[in-house]
């Protein structure tokens, strides 16, 4: 269970996430959002890349920043970067040795990941020689070196043709199965729909949502769904200007 308790982050005079306070208990969790609405604020918030104006994040009640919540958190972010003449196999080994051994055979682990996210072909290239969809995979795959219980991914689709997009998904719908938790970034509305049993959806850092997708979309396309309440908080909002 991940708790978000009047989560705030400013800059300046500006609160780029507004009071926000969720709780969170489903296998996989879209967050909804225009550009610039607070998802990826919130998302590194958890993971630790920013700190909280003001308010708390817990998972399994735990604080987010105790070394022992962050051993369960695996993190991908929208555009992860790489050490360009390392291989795929030594870049996972690489993240690998920021967190304690475990003592299995790891070599093994990073030869699983890679062919889990469907790049294991090219674990001794280079990652300067793969494309934007195999980075993206890759990203993907370092995000699970450490068996994370919650798996953090800001855009993981991006980038990715359809055949890929789809080969992801069954990915994330096997962890789901593997009893781990999901959150999700994503523009993809039709992806979300899909894959996920709940979404919030924020707006310039506010939450105006949070619920299972059916019970969001009531009948409409999650798109037109989202868009109306979106547009209507907006309506809202002028009239409480004027």
């Amino acid at each position: 269970m991940v708790e978000f308790s009047n989560l705030t982050k400013a800059y300046r005079k500006r609160r780029v996430v507004d009071d926000f306070s969720l709780t969170v208990d489903v296998p996989i969790f879209g967050f909804l959002g225009q550009n610039g609405a607070g998802k990826t604020t919130i998302m590194k918030m958890i993971v630790g890349l920013l700190a909280p104006t003001a308010g708390t994040i817990a998972i399994d009640g735990l604080s987010s920043a105790s070394p022992e919540a962050k051993k369960r958190i695996g993190y991908m972010p929208e555009t992860p970067y790489f050490y360009e003449r390392m291989t795929g196999m030594e870049f996972l080994q690489f993240c690998d040795e920021l967190y304690p051994h475990t003592g299995k055979n790891r070599v093994d682990h990073y030869g699983s990941l890679l062919r889990k996210v469907g790049i294991f072909a090219a674990r001794d290239a280079e990652i300067r020689t793969y494309s934007k969809g195999m980075r993206q995979r890759l990203g993907f795959a370092q995000a699970l070196v450490n068996d994370p219980e919650y798996l953090f991914l800001d855009e993981p689709l991006d980038g990715l043709d359809p055949i890929g997009r789809r080969e992801m998904k069954a990915v994330m719908t096997d962890l789901k199965h593997e009893k781990r938790r999901i959150f999700l970034n994503t523009h993809i509305l039709a992806d979300v729909e899909e894959i996920c049993d709940a979404v919030g959806v924020i707006h310039q850092g506010k939450l105006l949502y949070a619920g299972g997708v059916k019970q969001f979309c009531a009948g409409m396309p999650l798109e037109e769904r989202f868009m109306a309440v979106v547009e209507a908080h907006e309506k809202a909002e002028k009239h409480e200007k004027r």
